[in-house]
C-alpha cells in the first residue's frame, strides 16, 4: 500500500531557542509546587513568579531588557505569601493579575517603560476566597472582567472597575479545581477538576451545561481548554499513569472524538492554544520537550506535527499573543521557556521563501480592543473578539489607565452638582483631591529616585574614567 502523507502548512515548522544574550539571565524562579505555568507574556513585558522572602513577588521585565537581571531589581511585591498565578490583562498591556496563597487576587497598573521601584500598591485588592488562589483568567471579549477560582473550591467572576464579585459559583466542584478556559467569545467556561471530572458552565446562569466524569482516569493533575470550534481538549494521565490528549465533542462527552497516547514521563502537560491557526502546543513541567499538534476536522482530528527538544528542562513557559509576533520572519508562535535561573525565548517558525506577507499563517487575530462593557456582558451579551490584521505589523495603541469606582449611592449623592451651578460657585472641584495628591507624591518620589540613579551613575563614569587614565599613564 501508498501511504499518503497529509498535507499540513505547519508540517515543517522548527523551533529555536534564542542566543544567550537575548535570554533573562540570574531570575529565581519560583519553586512552589501549583502547577501554573509561572509566566505571562505580552507584547511589551514578560511577567515571572520568582521567590521572595516575607511574601509573594513577581518580576515584570520589558520584553528588550535581556541580559543579566540586577538581584535589587524591582518587583511586584504587595502579596504576603507566595504568588501562584499571574495573567496579562487581554485589554490592556499595562494592567496583570495575580493571585497567591494569601487568598487575595490583586490587580496592577505596571508603568509604560516598566518598573523603577518596588510596586507594593495594586489599584484594586479583590478580597472573597477563604483559601489560596491558583487560578487566574481574564474574559476574552468583556472589558475588566476576572474569573479567579481557590482551593476553598469556588470560582468568583470579578467586575475590576467596581471592585465587586458579582458571580460566584459555589457548590459545583467538591475538590481543588485544577484548571479554567473561556470559550472563544466568553459565553462558558470549562473546568478540570481533581474529582477526575471536566465540566462546561454557564456562568451567569450558574448552571452546568455537560459534565464527563473520569475524562481521564489517572490520579496526576489533568487540564481543559476550549478550541476555536468549541470542541474541548484535554490532557491528563491514563490509569496506567501514561500521559493522554484527548478531544471532546461537548454535545456527548460519552465518548471522546481523538485520543492520543504520548509517553509515561509524570510531567503535568501544559497546553497552549492558537486559534488561528489550529495548533496546539503541549509542554510538560520536568520535560525538555514542547510537543505540537494541529487539530482539523476530519479524523483522526488531532494530527502530530513535531516536537522541539533541548537539553534542560523547563520549570514553567510562557506563550505570547499573536499580536506580539514577528510576521515578517513567519514567526507563529513564540514561547518563553523557564529554566531554575533563566528565562530563555523559544521562536516557532514556518519556513517560507517568500518575502511577502503570508496571508495564510496571520488570518485576523484578536485584538486588544474589548468587544464588550463588563455590564454588558453581566446583562447577557455576548460578542466575539474584535479582529485585527497584521500585515503591517501590530502597532500597540495607548493604553488607559485602569479605574477602580467602588460602587456607593450616598457617593455618588454627594458627587452630583446642579447643572446651572458656575464653576465659581463649586470651590471643591477647584482643590485638589487626596488622591491627586498622592498620585503626585509617587511622581516627585519616582523623579528623586530617578535623579539619584543618574548622578549615582554619574560618578561612576567619572570614576572609570579616572581608573582609565591610570591605566593610559
Amino acid at each position: 500500500m501508498i501511504k499518503v502523507v497529509r498535507h499540513s502548512k505547519f508540517r515543517h515548522v522548527f523551533g529555536q531557542a534564542a542566543k544567550n544574550d537575548q535570554c533573562y539571565d540570574d531570575i529565581r524562579v519560583s519553586r512552589v509546587t501549583w502547577d501554573s505555568a509561572f509566566c505571562a507574556v505580552n507584547p511589551n513585558f514578560v511577567a515571572i513568579i520568582v521567590e521572595a522572602s516575607g511574601g509573594g513577588a513577581f518580576l515584570v521585565l520589558p520584553l528588550h531588557k535581556t541580559g543579566r537581571i540586577d538581584k535589587s531589581y524591582p518587583t511586584v511585591c504587595g502579596h504576603t505569601a507566595p504568588v501562584l498565578d499571574i495573567d496579562w490583562c487581554p485589554h490592556n498591556d499595562q494592567v496583570i493579575a495575580s493571585g497567591s496563597e494569601d487568598c487575595t487576587v490583586m490587580v496592577w497598573q505596571i508603568p509604560e517603560n516598566g518598573l523603577v521601584t518596588p510596586l507594593s500598591e495594586p489599584i484594586v485588592a479583590l478580597e472573597g476566597h477563604t483559601k489560596r488562589v491558583g487560578i487566574i483568567t481574564w474574559h476574552p471579549t468583556a472589558r475588566n472582567v476576572l474569573l479567579s477560582a481557590g482551593w476553598d473550591n469556588q470560582i468568583f467572576i470579578w467586575n475590576v472597575g467596581t471592585g465587586e464579585a458579582v458571580i460566584t459559583l459555589e457548590d459545583m466542584h467538591p475538590d481543588v479545581i485544577y484548571n479554567v478556559c473561556w470559550n472563544r467569545n466568553g459565553s462558558l467556561i470549562c473546568t478540570a477538576c481533581k474529582d477526575k471530572s471536566i465540566r462546561i458552565i454557564d456562568p451567569r446562569t450558574e448552571e452546568v451545561t455537560a459534565e464527563r466524569e473520569k475524562a481521564h482516569e489517572g490520579a496526576r493533575p489533568m487540564r481543559a481548554i476550549f478550541l476555536a470550534n468549541g470542541n474541548i481538549l484535554t490532557t491528563g494521565f491514563s490509569r496506567m499513569s501514561e500521559r493522554q490528549l484527548m478531544l471532546w465533542d461537548p454535545s456527548n462527552l460519552d465518548e471522546p472524538i481523538g485520543i492520543i497516547e504520548l509517553d509515561s514521563s509524570n510531567g503535568v502537560l501544559l497546553p497552549f492554544y492558537d486559534p488561528d491557526t489550529n495548533v496546539v502546543y503541549l509542554c510538560g513541567k520536568g520535560d525538555s520537550s514542547i510537543r505540537y499538534f494541529e487539530v482539523t476536522d476530519e479524523s483522526p482530528y488531532v494530527h502530530f506535527l513535531n516536537s522541539f527538544t533541548t537539553k534542560d528542562p523547563q520549570r514553567g513557559m510562557g506563550f505570547m499573543p499573536k499580536r506580539g509576533l514577528d510576521v515578517n520572519k513567519c514567526e507563529i508562535a513564540r514561547f518563553y521557556k523557564l529554566h531554575d535561573k533563566k528565562c530563555e525565548p523559544v521562536i516557532m517558525t514556518v519556513p517560507r521563501k517568500s518575502d511577502l506577507f503570508q496571508d495564510d499563517l496571520y488570518p485576523d487575530t484578536a485584538g486588544p480592543d474589548p468587544a464588550l462593557e463588563a455590564e454588558e456582558w453581566f446583562e447577557g451579551k455576548n460578542k466575539d473578539p474584535v479582529l485585527i490584521s497584521l500585515k503591517y505589523g501590530y502597532v500597540p495603541t495607548k493604553n488607559r489607565d485602569l479605574k477602580v469606582v467602588k460602587k456607593n449611592i450616598l457617593d455618588a449623592k454627594a458627587t452630583k452638582t446642579p447643572e446651572n451651578k458656575s464653576p465659581a460657585s463649586m470651590p471643591a472641584s477647584s482643590k485638589p483631591s487626596a488622591k491627586s495628591e498622592t498620585k503626585l507624591e509617587e511622581i516627585l518620589k519616582e523623579i528623586k529616585s530617578l535623579k539619584d540613579m543618574i548622578s549615582n551613575q554619574e560618578k561612576r563614569i567619572i570614576k572609570l574614567e579616572e581608573q582609565m587614565s591610570n591605566i593610559a599613564i
